[in-house]
């Protein structure tokens, strides 16, 4: 085992209460993060400095450190007083890889991620891509009079949209629940096949009854899907890492859409081929990517980061005994409630209602209902709102493509600027900042008004800058258990879909084409999310305030002994403060 260690000289630390428990410790970038060998009894060398942010196109890594020095970052498992507090349970699948004295340089740290972007990263992204297709076709099928040709009216179209959000919400805790239990790299790749089927089969839709009933087993079958992604993610990145990965993920949704607008306008025009519409081929054609998709995540997601040997993956896995420790040391050091539990050990009723009664989430949880729907229905009638004021349907497939190129770049800029922060509700009111303006113009817009100026700032409205990926991250990290955060990410995913059942009404059949009522709607509701925004904020530091006050009245003595016989778990614990 001396290849894992590196001794050198160490400097002390300030302030190591502070750090206890703490899932993100570079959220205090003033302290140092070494320790004391005197002190703790640790005589290996720790982090000279927190890790420091780069971005995707810095090869090298960060400038300004030396690549060659320690990474290990400091954790309460460099106390040996209160190391014993938190052990990974002896069913965690990475046990023979967790060794609190391994050490690693920056050099490997840095080439570590970049393999777990490439390797994990990057397919979990094109899953996503894959989900948005059969996710999203539909709107380019109304550009291909898919309403007219089977018969539906507006009002039809939004009552399929509400029985496929409604299933999608009523799936997401249960499909969570069913991927804790059977692991996201079995249950994933399942979702996905099954979905696709449903997905090519509406090349044979017929009428309203086939539609709904299409629109119901989408719904069942994708729900769950975004929280499952989210779970297998974070047994990879750290809690600083995975908003960014976050940003990532929806950027390929980002990115799916662009190609599906290219797609689109190709398989459109096959409308006639065979005697059948364009909308048709498009169903069926996206449908077998995914398939296909489906098929491969079989073999290209991983049990555990210590287990990537596998027929696709090769006799040597992806990742060499020395990545691996790497792997698990990391991930534990930066959040040890990773080792609570077996990845595959499903959650009790105890568990389950324990989660879902966690009030402290319950904030994080008002967001996601309301945040997206000043935008939504903006988003979800565009193709319908372009063809009514003069577009055609070529058009209006290939016109989405502006605003979803700024609104990858918009997302991903914010998402960096909060992580380089350590910021969220700031970030969220300022994406509300950036709608409220063209919500307005949108409301002022009358039946004459030039088509193009509708566009533009349809367009500017649709690239704000979407902190989804920071709250999904942010939902995880305030969690601050596995129990917690499989449950957690399913009930924000659920908030976000009421808030979605709730858009698919503010623009109605009587409303159209302009919308003035809706259109006011979504103003009052903008200036609600930053109200909702900044009470959130209030709260948290409230909330960490009066943990601050208790913890500092208790004795180093008292401390110990509550550390050694609390029964407070996840973010119940005096020892854990919320992000906000």
């Amino acid at each position: 085992m001396s290849d894992y260690f590196h001794k050198v000289e160490t400097a002390p630390i300030r302030d190591r209460e502070l750090l206890t428990n703490s899932p993100s410790i570079t959220e205090k970038d003033e302290q140092l993060v070494s320790v004391d060998s005197e002190s703790s009894g640790n005589e290996f060398s720790l982090a000279q400095h927190p890790p420091k942010k780069f971005y995707f196109w810095q090869v090298r890594g960060p400038s300004g450190i030396d690549l060659d020095g320690i990474a290990t970052q400091y954790s309460v498992f460099d106390d040996s007083a209160r190391a014993k507090h938190y052990q990974p349970c002896a069913d965690y699948e990475n046990l023979h890889r967790f060794d609190p004295a391994v050490r690693w340089t920056w050099r490997e740290e840095i080439a570590l991620l970049r393999k777990l972007d490439i390797r994990i990263m990057l397919f979990v992204g094109f899953m996503f891509g894959a989900l948005q297709l059969d996710r999203g076709n539909i709107s380019q099928a109304n550009a291909d009079n898919f309403l007219t040709d089977l018969h539906l009216t507006t009002n039809d179209f939004n009552n399929g949209n509400t029985i496929f959000t409604v299933c999608f919400l009523l799936s997401e805790l249960p499909s969570q629940l069913v991927s804790k239990k059977l692991g996201p790299d079995r249950w994933v790749p399942t979702q996905m096949v099954l979905w696709s089927i449903v997905a090519f089969s509406q090349f044979w839709l017929n009428g309203r009854s086939s539609f709904y009933a299409t629109r119901a087993l989408l719904g069942l079958l994708q729900g769950g899907f975004i929280a499952d992604c989210t779970l297998y993610l974070s047994y990879f990145y750290t809690a600083s890492e995975l908003p960014v990965r976050l940003a990532y993920f929806w950027a390929a949704d980002t990115l799916a859409n662009i190609i599906a607008s290219f797609m689109g306008f190709g398989i459109l025009h096959m409308r006639g081929v065979l005697g059948y519409s364009g909308w048709r081929w498009l169903f069926l054609i996206e449908g077998i990517i995914t398939l296909i998709a489906g098929i491969l995540a079989y073999g290209m997601m991983l049990p555990a980061p210590t287990k990537s040997k596998s027929w696709l993956r090769g006799k040597s896995g992806w990742f060499s005994e020395r990545e691996e420790f790497i792997l698990v040391n990391r991930i534990l050091r930066d959040d040890p409630s990773k080792g609570d539990m077996h990845n595959r050990q499903p959650i009790n009723w105890t568990n389950l209602w324990y989660s879902l009664s966690d009030y402290d989430l319950w904030p994080i949880y008002v967001i996601g209902f309301t945040f997206f729907m000043s935008t939504n229905s903006v988003g979800t009638y565009l193709s319908l709102t372009l063809r009514t004021i003069g577009f055609s349907t070529f058009q209006t497939t290939l016109m989405g493509l502006p605003y979803q190129v700024g609104g990858l770049l918009t997302m991903l800029l914010v998402t960096y600027s909060s992580q380089r922060f350590h910021e969220r509700c700031f970030h969220g009111i300022l994406s509300q900042l950036c709608v409220l303006p063209n919500l307005i113009a949108l409301r002022s817009f009358g039946s004459h008004s030039n088509r193009w100026s509708k566009y533009a700032v349809t367009s500017i409205l649709l690239s704000h800058p979407s902190t989804h990926a920071i709250q999904v991250a942010w939902t995880s990290r305030n969690s601050n258990s596995v129990r917690s955060r499989t449950v957690s990410s399913a009930v924000y995913n659920m908030a976000c879909q009421l808030g979605g059942i709730v858009t698919n009404y503010i623009y109605r059949s009587d409303d159209a084409p302009l919308y003035k009522r809706g259109n006011k709607d979504l103003i009052a509701i903008c200036c609600m999310n930053i109200v909702v925004y900044l009470c959130v904020k209030v709260y948290y530091v409230l909330r960490n305030r009066f943990r601050d006050r208790k913890w500092n009245l208790l004795s180093d003595e008292e401390k110990e002994h509550y550390l050694a016989t609390t029964t407070d778990r996840g973010n119940k614990r005096l020892d854990f403060r919320f992000a906000h």
